[in-house]
């Protein structure tokens, strides 16, 4: 598969898994054009490889993880939220998922990134650990860690009030 094939095929997956480390759509565009980038200038060789997918991800985690690194890149929220219409229960909804995801972006990065690879893009801790460069125990203790801190940081009734 060359290149641009790749790209054409992963290139919307890729871009939503970035969106989802990330938090930030603009952020999550610059960060795969970053690592398409990088991937194009190598990809005789990561073509080869077994699992070209697999090395790009990688490459895609990292280059969030760098880019988090950098003490200037520190971005701070704002509690506004533009109006949206809709009913009591959207806006709880809408509020719900809100919170949820300033809590996932407030996850260190290795756990927020098993969280978004294992329940957005659905993949098994082999895969996660072939993508983080750690083993499968590394992946379920990240898991394991970054549910626990949701779990003690978001109210056990929110959702079940978006659910009804």
């Amino acid at each position: 598969m060359d290149f641009h094939e790749y790209v054409y095929a992963r290139g919307p997956a890729l871009l939503r898994l970035a969106g989802l480390l990330t938090g930030d759509p603009h952020r999550a565009e610059d960060l795969v054009q970053e690592v398409l980038a990088g991937a194009y200038a190598k990809w005789s060789r990561i073509s080869t490889a077994d699992r070209p997918d697999v090395y790009v991800r990688r490459m895609l985690v990292n280059a969030n993880i760098s880019w988090w690194r950098r003490l200037t890149n520190r971005e701070v929220s704002t509690d506004h939220v533009p109006d949206r219409r809709g009913g009591a229960e959207h806006e709880q909804a809408v509020a719900d998922r809100d919170q949820m995801w300033r809590l996932v972006g407030t996850l260190p990065p290795k756990q927020r990134a098993v969280l978004v690879l294992r329940y957005y893009e659905d993949l098994g801790d082999a895969a996660i650990a072939e993508i983080l460069s750690c083993s499968a125990v590394t992946v379920r203790t990240h898991a394991m860690r970054g549910l626990a801190t949701l779990r003690a940081h978001f109210p056990a009734n929110a959702t079940s009030r978006s659910a009804t």
